[in-house]
């Protein structure tokens, strides 16, 4: 049970950073405040540094990971771009990237009360993931 819910765990760790990375691709390019662009930035790279932690031990289970689902993917690009399309501004990306964040928060407490039997360091990747995206909103806060 340990080694199965290890697993999902850091799975769901997968699909969730390789979301955030790819939530920030979406919207770098477009922010205009050169702060609001540092940030998103630095959270990338954070999330890449992370990503690299989580495959390490995907790869210890010799487990492949998982892709973000591609539906809600999908949707979130869609949300994004339909946004922006009405509102380009900083301040509709700080929008889109906290309720982004807030999402991903959500669901990784999910998991960690779902796996419950996870190892602790699966456990301590998802509270790293937790913490990255709780730190995000309250950088950008300010640009809402």
């Amino acid at each position: 049970m340990v080694h199965q819910d290890t697993i999902r765990l850091l799975r769901e760790c997968d699909a969730g950073v390789k979301m955030g990375i790819s939530a920030i691709d979406d919207v770098l390019d477009k922010v205009t405040n050169k702060e609001l662009r540092k940030l998103l930035a630095q959270c990338k790279e954070r999330h890449i540094k992370l990503n690299s932690e989580v495959q390490t031990k995907l790869t210890e289970f010799d487990d492949e990971g998982k892709e973000p689902n591609a539906m809600a993917k999908g949707m979130s690009w869609m949300k994004t771009n339909m946004k922006m399309a009405v509102d380009h501004s900083d301040e509709t990306i700080a929008d889109l990237m906290t309720d982004g964040c807030n999402m991903g928060v959500k669901s990784l407490h999910k998991y960690l009360n779902q796996y419950k039997a996870a190892d602790e360091g699966s456990k301590r990747v998802a509270k790293k993931l937790i913490d990255l995206e709780e730190g995000l909103v309250m950088d950008i806060r300010s640009f809402l």
